[in-house]
């Protein structure tokens, strides 16, 4: 991978932070001392992810947080389990075989089934990306109609009309300083707050999506592909993920975003002036986003979501003839 390329990392604290009682929970539950856990760097959240080792030799996946430093992060872990307990058998996602919710400390657990597999190669290998886009075709097959009604889960129409509208934000003043903003966005942003108008129409559908697909999320295994971190899921349009997740494949060494959609069966035929919409909703999220503060516990997210503006507005100004 290019040094220029952010890593996808955040700074997460080691086993030890688990509290004494979660641990113990967790410890009743398995039946069994934890004899090794080896963190696991990869992925945003200032949670702990670990893989663990009971004294009897099971293995399992485990990762859980706790409202210091980011109060966000235990109700993520919620919803992830909310969704994962719906999957349907069958699906190459890890399984939740257990949660744990402690009241007095404020953590939230989640264990799952540990599977073999690594992360896709940095730079992005073509037979690696043509993997993981299969992979996320027979996902959506399998989840559509989604397990999860829109109503329990939420839809991406809501998604993109209430929180993926960064063009519409920077046009009312958030944040106020535009001089930070790019002289291609200030100068189309009126132009980028209709396109991205458009999206929460354009992305409605009846497909269970992940909503943030990226190479830190995806292991890829001997037969399978396994799609982790459920935590942003609802429900829409079978292409959405693969649209969403083409500006990191182009970050990280691989294609432009256009030949990774045109690679993908559903975005391939999907209506192209949707396609557009998603995208300056993308770009505009991104953009948005990576002007504002770090959350607390996560310091390097602006840095990759910005490296990620940079290409979902360039691949935006291609569909939408913008200059």
């Amino acid at each position: 991978m290019s040094t220029l390329t952010p890593p996808a990392e955040g700074v997460r604290p080691g086993w030890s932070a688990l509290p004494d009682a979660v641990r113990s929970a967790l410890e009743r539950w398995l039946g069994s001392p934890v004899a090794m856990a080896e963190s696991q760097a990869g992925g945003f959240s200032p949670g702990i992810a670990a893989r663990i080792r009971t004294a009897d030799g099971a293995r399992y996946f485990v990762k859980g947080a706790g409202p210091v430093p980011n109060r966000d992060t235990p109700g993520m872990h919620r919803r992830e389990a909310q969704v994962l307990t719906a999957m349907p058998a069958g699906v190459d996602v890890p399984r939740l075989l257990w949660s744990y919710d402690d009241e007095e400390s404020g953590w939230v657990l989640l264990v799952f089934q540990d599977v073999e597999g690594r992360h896709p190669h940095m730079p992005w290998k073509m037979d690696e990306l043509d993997r993981v886009l299969r992979g996320l075709t027979k996902l959506a097959d399998a989840l559509t109609p989604s397990p999860l009604p829109a109503s329990q889960v939420g839809s991406a129409r809501e998604a993109f009309g209430r929180s993926i509208n960064g063009w519409r934000r920077l046009a009312e003043g958030q944040p106020p300083d535009l001089d930070r903003l790019d002289q291609w966005s200030r100068r189309n942003l009126e132009r980028l707050v209709e396109l991205e108008s458009q999206a929460a129409d354009a992305v409605e559908g009846d497909t269970l999506l992940h909503l943030d697909v990226r190479a830190d999320n995806i292991l890829l295994a001997t037969e399978k592909v396994w799609l982790f971190d459920w935590a942003s899921a609802c429900v829409g349009a079978s292409w959405v993920d693969a649209v969403g997740f083409a500006p990191s494949v182009a970050m990280q060494g691989g294609p432009p975003p256009e030949q990774v959609v045109a690679r993908h069966p559903a975005a391939r035929s999907a209506e192209p002036t949707s396609i557009t919409a998603a995208v300056a909703a993308i770009a505009g999220c991104f953009t948005h986003r990576a002007l504002q503060p770090p959350p607390p516990g996560l310091p390097t997210v602006r840095e990759f979501q910005a490296a990620q503006g940079k290409i979902a507005r360039d691949w935006l100004a291609q569909r939408a003839g913008l200059s």
